[in-house]
């Protein structure tokens, strides 16, 4: 009787916790959710030329439109960026994680002297080598667009801390389109 009794109140804590993690969560989300939303009406209300498309959970904010096609699902999309730890409504040059946008590295006073790191990043988004978040939001950019790429933590790299990005980070994206193509 003694064994199923602590059996009990064990499966009750484990389920307690597990439900008190989850509610942790939704509201972490939740707060992310509303740090991008508050993101985006204040650079709406700036930049009068700014409109936002949305995609499945993924927020593109694009601050110069580009022109020509757009990028298809299975399309290749050549880019500059400037990737950002989200963690209020504004994105600080602190919470920089990486770029491969020369000029960037530069304010920020990073090393510079490998000039590989500051390639135009080439992708068919057909792979699987981009997080989630930044692959939705790239779909349906044109050459020569410069966007922002806005996600929670539900998109984002997971559970798991990656470098400077704690775990469930919403994460922004600065990205300037170069080219895209949809052969």
């Amino acid at each position: 009787m003694r064994n199923s009794v602590y059996a009990l109140v064990t499966v009750l804590s484990v389920l307690i916790c597990f439900s008190c993690k989850k509610e942790e969560r939704k509201s972490q989300i939740s707060r992310q959710e509303t740090n991008i939303e508050t993101f985006i009406n204040n650079t709406l209300s700036k930049i009068d030329t700014a409109y936002v498309v949305n995609s499945r959970g993924v927020s593109r904010l694009v601050v110069v439109p580009g022109q020509g096609d757009s990028l298809d699902a299975g399309g290749t999309v050549s880019f500059y960026y400037a990737g950002y730890v989200m963690n209020s409504s504004s994105i600080s040059s602190t919470n920089l994680f990486a770029t491969n946008n020369k000029d960037v590295a530069l304010s920020q006073k990073w090393e510079v002297s490998d000039t590989s790191a500051f390639d135009i990043m080439t992708l068919n988004l057909s792979g699987s080598e981009l997080v989630e978040g930044l692959k939705r939001g790239l779909e349906g950019v044109r050459g020569g667009q410069e966007c922002y790429i806005l996600f929670s933590g539900n998109y984002g790299f997971g559970k798991k801390p990656l470098g400077t990005i704690p775990a469930n980070a919403a994460l922004a994206y600065h990205v300037w389109v170069e080219s895209i193509s949809n052969d």
